[in-house]
């Protein structure tokens, strides 16, 4: 999960009401409170510059700052908005973005983390600059307010910013002259271009209703858009003016909208049927050639990804090595950098990302190169992002967007895109196996040698379509779990990171700690925790894993604890 930002520079429309919608559109980032920055030159005024930029921000959801602080209706037609997930400084309002400057000329809203900010902040209070929040992100603002009044220029003190900044981020800043200004570091920023508009966002979901012109920000870049709207210009980090391209934004983009369900997830759970069918579909030839790629690696193939992406990769470890009988690796892409001594010029990287611009991701593609990988490979939901930019080579999940803030549609897609490698691998081996295989049920029926990657996902969609049916079940154990504080998620093999995934899915969505536990380590450890007080899911299909499976399941009974 991380922060959105959004700018906006209009001739004719409001600020406000296009952030507040802009932010709802990327609410699936996660988030836990919400500000707006507008810049108002009319008699109207608030507070806090000299005379015309005001800040509205609050703890919790979109709607419920809107509805309390009504930031859509701030007046101005220039402006940025952020929602922020707390990492440095508390949950409070004074934390929540957009940050001003001490003289309150400046005013940003950022994305990431900047690692030198207690020294930053420090030389800046010694120089008379003052901070009203915890967060590192405020350095920004005074910085930038300190370098703008020595050069009296944007885009020097621009220059002399980013130079002194060292993590990972993306900011928007606003000045008081209506300028904004924003630069990206390993974060993703995005420009949207309309006829009389502008827009800088963490994602193409923050303006694609009014424009499908996009320039994605290249890493090390900045963007200077002056307040006559449709004028910009795109500089690396020395100053030197940047070549930039257009790309038109598929507007399936736009269509995310939640429909009859209660909420994006729900919704994006019942897609499942139909996405896994799609997924890879249109990126074919670049399966194939992945697959060719695999099987003719030199050296050692790594999987690598964060949070849902990096239990995917845990399950395609399983079946390449099980049933395509290739030896890889998974490294956690934050590890990435503690474990590049591994990587060399015959190594392959598989990068999986549902977004294409994780972080953690992009820097772990990053090392893998400086440590002279021989090829990148990345599996993404998104075609025209960063992480394809950095790869040799991209395969699409094809799952449309997911708005969501847990990986639902987007991680069945991952699974059914390796499948569908693996296949390809196995029918250039001439030993194709079945569905059965795959799932790891009914492992002794034997299929047809000629079982293709359509009827494998077919199969699937039509499995997923019957669980979905009659949600009863499903909707009384959720009852009785509500109000539990520790949930055990338990399953042997491929099962483990569909337990792990399981866990992650639970933490992110109830807030309840779930543990994700190899169903053979239960008595090294975790059986301690296990007591009256606890539930334990358990994970176990008709496979091979069966009877040890209910082993433990008997041994977690003896203890007290609910099945």
């Amino acid at each position: 999960m991380c922060c959105s930002i959004i700018g906006y520079s209009s001739y004719g429309k409001d600020a406000s009401s296009v952030l507040v919608q802009g932010l709802k559109r990327m609410e699936y980032r996660g988030y836990d409170s919400v500000g707006v920055a507008t810049l108002d030159n009319s008699s109207h005024k608030e507070t806090t510059t000299s005379g015309s930029i005001m800040i509205r921000k609050g703890i919790g959801k979109v709607s419920e700052v809107n509805k309390s602080a009504n930031l859509d209706k701030m007046p101005g037609r220039i402006g940025i908005g952020h929602t922020r997930w707390a990492t440095e400084g508390k949950i409070t309002n004074a934390n929540a973005h957009p940050h001003a400057s001490s003289t309150e000329q400046i005013v940003i809203v950022h994305n990431g983390i900047i690692n030198n900010f207690e020294e930053i902040k420090n030389e800046l209070i010694e120089d008379g600059y003052t901070f009203k929040s915890e967060t590192d992100s405020e350095v920004i603002a005074n910085l930038l307010q300190k370098n703008y009044l020595q050069t009296k220029n944007i885009k020097e003190s621009m220059m002399q910013t980013v130079a002194r900044l060292q993590g990972e981020y993306a900011f928007v800043a606003m000045f008081d002259d209506g300028t904004l200004a924003a630069a990206r570091w390993r974060k993703p920023l995005i420009l949207g271009v309309g006829n009389e508009d502008i827009f800088l966002s963490s994602d193409v979901l923050g303006f694609i209703e009014y424009t499908d012109n996009a320039i994605y920000v290249e890493n090390g870049n900045m963007v200077i858009a002056k307040n006559d709207a449709a004028s910009f210009e795109i500089l690396d980090f020395d100053g030197n003016t940047v070549k930039h391209t257009i790309t038109k934004v598929s507007k399936e983009f736009g269509d995310a909208y939640k429909g009859e369900y209660a909420n994006y997830t729900l919704k994006e759970i019942y897609e499942q049927h139909d996405t896994i069918t799609r997924a890879g579909t249109s990126t074919e030839p670049e399966i194939k050639k992945v697959a060719r790629m695999i099987m003719d690696a030199k050296d050692s193939i790594y999987i690598t990804g964060s949070g849902s992406s990096y239990n995917a990769a845990l399950v395609a470890k399983h079946f390449l090595s099980k049933d395509a009988k290739i030896r890889v690796e998974t490294i956690m892409a934050s590890e990435m950098q503690f474990a590049s001594d591994v990587i060399t010029k015959d190594s392959i990287l598989i990068a999986i990302s549902q977004s294409g611009e994780s972080g953690d991701v992009l820097n772990a593609i990053r090392v893998a190169k400086e440590a002279g990988c021989g090829k990148i490979i990345s599996i993404v939901n998104v075609m025209t992002s960063a992480i394809v930019h950095e790869s040799d080579i991209s395969i699409s999940m094809d799952c449309g967007p997911e708005i969501g803030v847990a990986a639902t549609k987007s991680f069945t897609a991952q699974l059914v895109t390796f499948y569908k490698i693996i296949l390809e691998i196995i029918n250039e081996k001439n030993t194709i196996q079945s569905l059965e295989q795959y799932s790891e049920s009914n492992a002794d029926t034997q299929k047809d040698s000629q079982t293709t990657n359509s009827n494998v996902t077919k199969n699937i969609s039509n499995y997923i379509l019957q669980t979905l049916e009659d949600p009863t079940n499903i909707q009384m154990v959720a009852n009785n779990l509500k109000e539990v504080s520790d949930i055990y998620i338990l399953g042997r093999g491929v099962h483990y990171p569909i337990a792990a995934e399981s866990a992650l899915k639970i933490k992110e969505l109830t807030y309840i700690h779930a543990e994700g536990i190899a169903g053979g380590e239960l008595k090294h450890g975790p059986l301690a925790l296990i007591d009256t007080s606890v539930y334990v899911m358990i994970i176990n299909p008709n496979d091979h894993t069966y009877e040890e499976t209910i082993t433990t399941a008997r041994e977690i009974k003896a203890r007290g604890a609910k099945i």
